[in-house]
């Protein structure tokens, strides 16, 4: 007995140890101009929290044993959400139109984030606490949504521009366009296409493509772009892109027009990037604070399908239809 549970302790260091030796075999593919090769199709799907629940306080990793049975728990929620739904069902009342469709529909994301062999608790690696370090602890919804809306008589359905960029198929939802890139709820593919003086990186969801020059300037005039201005350079094997002027419609959890964003795409194994971020903000951070990735390379039979976000979508003009009927119907009333 005594035999068996030592060599059952053992066998994920011997698995370990074969991750440490493959990696050493491995060789960083190249290109002409002797910068990494990272092009392809990647996935950085995942349930792995950005900010870490309260319950792991200053833990940031998960034992093998604690990953396999929190994957489990994601995948069982999954299994258990993609059920067939009664189509006969009543509409909701309290407002929830979460469940429009089933989890089906969404990418599994049963993989908790793991680099170097570790399984990260959270996105969120710095502070410690794995949590967003709001000035005065909470979101101040420095972004300009957030503050149209904070205007005195204005109602979240009044306009279009109120509604979130998602819902208008401008960017997608959850920062999956980036930067930062992060999970989301499905479509969380990229495709990294490469040259001497440009890295080119377009996101399935929503059909985006960020654009970086190589060795280049910010612009010279201070205009404001969906998914900023981003600007690159390699430092060794190191993809880093710099990003500031986001659009002032786009931010990210109450972030301002100070944000800045540094991305860092490091390729630590043939079929794995890490990429790590750093974000600056000092109207809504106490401090810059940083996360990590994994993105996965996807098998080469896979490929990326366009996403036409609004053909055939009437959701938002209804969601806007409605909320004038119910202002009218007030009115009756």
């Amino acid at each position: 007995m005594g035999r068996r549970i030592a060599l059952s302790l053992a066998f994920p260091m011997i698995l370990a140890l074969a991750g440490v030796v493959s990696a050493q075999d491995w060789v960083m593919p190249r290109t002409t101009d002797g910068n990494p090769d990272m092009q392809g199709i990647w996935s950085n799907a995942s349930q792995t929290p950005l900010v870490r629940p309260a319950e792991f306080g200053e833990k940031g990793f998960l034992t093998p044993e604690e990953a396999t049975a929190q994957m489990q728990q994601w995948r069982d929620r999954y299994n258990r959400l993609g059920q067939d739904i009664d189509p006969d069902r009543p509409p909701p009342t309290d407002g929830n139109a979460n469940f429009g469709y089933n989890s089906f529909w969404w990418d599994p994301r049963d993989a908790a984030i793991e680099i170097n062999g570790r399984f990260r608790t959270s996105i969120i690696i710095d502070p410690a606490d794995g949590q967003i370090p709001y000035i005065g602890g909470a979101n101040p919804g420095n972004d300009l949504r957030s503050r149209w809306r904070a205007r005195e008589g204005v109602e979240p359905f009044d306009s279009y521009e109120l509604r979130s960029l998602a819902e208008r198929c401008l960017l997608t939802f959850g920062s999956g366009s980036g930067p930062p890139m992060l999970p989301i709820l499905y479509n969380n593919n990229y495709q990294i296409v490469q040259t001497g003086d440009y890295v080119v990186i377009l996101v399935e969801m929503v059909h985006d493509a960020r654009i970086v020059p190589i060795e280049q300037e910010h612009s010279a005039t201070d205009f404001e772009k969906w998914m900023g201005d981003s600007v690159g350079y390699w430092d060794g094997d190191t993809l880093v892109v710099r990003t500031r002027n986001f659009h002032p419609q786009q931010a990210f959890r109450g972030s301002s027009d100070q944000m800045v964003i540094t991305e860092r795409f490091d390729m630590i194994a043939s079929d794995k990037i890490k990429y790590a971020f750093t974000i600056e903000d000092p109207l809504t951070y106490t401090r810059p604070w940083s996360g990590e990735v994994a993105m996965n390379r996807k098998p080469p039979e896979e490929v990326m399908y366009e996403y036409a976000c609004h053909e055939g979508n009437y959701a938002l003009n209804g969601i806007l239809a409605g909320a004038r009927r119910l202002e009218a119907d007030a009115t009756q009333n």
